[in-house]
């Protein structure tokens, strides 16, 4: 038979591993650092946001953002930044808002603290010297947070942002990725999605850009519209 203890050590070590798992990835999650997922609720207002870039096919993005008059949240990696300084050069003297996304994209998740803390610092050391913006903001890469990020943040004056709205678009097809950035969009929604594919050279993002144009106009004629992050966590009286 099967003791009472060993069922009881074995319930802990689920409701242990389901904690955790919700610390590291849930996005409601601030066990490990103060973090969002959504902004102000009372008005129809969004968050584009944009992961892993600057990359070689960012001003393709911006072109479509201008013509809309948007201005979204750009979550930059230190290495794409000196890969393509000018690029998020652009990026800042256009409007955008910039957010920190480490420096070389990696999983936190089983890092020491001083690595994590080093990924950040570099990255936000890049960015501020190339922009001239100081990153207030802070994506951890995949969503995925670790023991240890809590003091960088604090270190570095950093608010973590997670999502509302997923929108896959490293791997979907246009048409569901844009459906899915209109049905699930209520107010106050941080939609993520992708400007450049990790650190890689050269990234296609062309589905993203696609599903942009799709989406933004669908969304409008929704009565939505659209704020940097730091704009939407604030209330307007």
């Amino acid at each position: 038979m099967i003791s009472t203890a060993l069922i009881g050590a074995g319930t802990g070590t689920l409701a242990a591993a389901g904690f955790l798992g919700h610390a590291v990835r849930g996005r409601s999650s601030a066990v490990f650092g103060p973090s969002i997922y959504r902004g102000d609720r009372s008005r129809p207002a969004l968050a584009l946001t944009f992961d892993d870039g600057p990359s070689e096919s960012t001003p393709a993005l911006l072109e479509i953002l201008a013509e809309q008059s948007i201005r979204a949240t750009f979550f930059m990696c230190g290495e794409n930044v000196r890969r393509c300084p000018a690029i998020a050069r652009e990026v800042a003297a256009a409007g955008h808002e910039v957010g920190n996304h480490t420096d070389s994209h990696p999983r936190l998740d089983f890092h020491l603290p001083d690595f994590i803390f080093r990924e950040i610092e570099l990255a936000q050391e890049t960015i501020r010297d190339t922009t001239g913006a100081t990153p207030r903001l802070f994506r951890a890469p995949f969503g995925v947070r670790w023991f240890g990020l809590r003091r960088a943040q604090r270190r570095l004056d950093l608010l973590g942002v997670m999502w509302t709205i997923l929108g896959h678009d490293w791997h979907w097809s246009v048409d569901r990725i844009s459906t899915r950035m209109v049905q699930r969009a209520v107010n106050g929604a941080v939609i993520c999605l992708h400007d450049g594919r990790e650190v890689r050279n050269r990234p296609d993002i062309r589905v993203t850009l696609d599903a942009v144009r799709v989406a933004i106009p669908r969304l409008k004629e929704r009565g939505f519209h659209f704020e940097t992050v730091s704009q939407i966590l604030c209330p307007t009286n």
